[in-house]
């Protein structure tokens, strides 16, 4: 194998490598651009005014079980949209806490929804969620269009697990585009949960 070869196939392994990293991550503070008005806390998670959010857009298709699941029709609720892959560590770190939280706050107006990506089949987010004890539903979207559909800037398609929480109105109130544990996933939704 020549030199060139050697570096030409060299750097390809290394953006590879590279992709796959960035594919699941602990997170970060960059949404990708855009103007959001999201504030940045200290603890990773990111908030919007009241007065300055943004809708969320169209979230509606098929779960990962079959059924069809528009998110539209929890208007009225707080709505915890966590993006997650069965093959992502930190999505399989957090998913006790979001089980756990899910059936806590189920009764208190809090919905949660899943919207899985980058699965090739059903068959592994499936197991997953029950591994993790999870009982909400999750939208499947293996290529990632759901995430698209959010205004530039709101996820990074490369931060998975991310989560976003809507207030009663549907509008985008906080993001975390990082693992979240049981005490920074609390904090994201009581605020909202308080508001009149």
């Amino acid at each position: 194998m020549s030199t060139r070869s050697r570096a030409v196939l060299f750097s390809a392994v290394a953006a590879a490598a590279a992709l796959s990293l960035s594919a699941c991550g602990s997170g970060g503070t960059s949404g990708g651009g855009g103007h959001t008005n999201f504030v940045t806390g200290n603890n990773g998670i990111d908030t919007v005014a009241t007065g300055s959010r943004d809708a969320a857009p169209d979230l509606s298709g098929q779960t990962i079980d079959g059924q069809t699941l528009d998110v539209a029709d929890y208007k009225g609720k707080v709505v915890v949209i966590n993006v997650w892959g069965s093959w992502c560590g930190p999505c399989r770190a957090e998913g006790k806490y979001f089980a756990k939280v899910s059936k806590e706050y189920a009764g208190k107006g809090v919905q949660f929804v899943g919207i899985n990506t980058r699965d090739t089949s059903t068959t592994p987010a499936i197991a997953f969620e029950k591994d993790e004890g999870i009982t909400y539903p999750s939208l499947y979207d293996p290529d990632g269009r759901l995430m698209l559909r959010f205004k530039k800037g709101t996820l990074n398609p490369q931060l998975i697990p991310s989560t976003l929480v809507l207030d009663r109105d549907g509008k985008i109130a906080a993001r975390a585009l990082q693992a979240l544990d049981e005490g920074n996933l609390l904090k994201m939704i009581k605020p909202v949960l308080a508001e009149k």
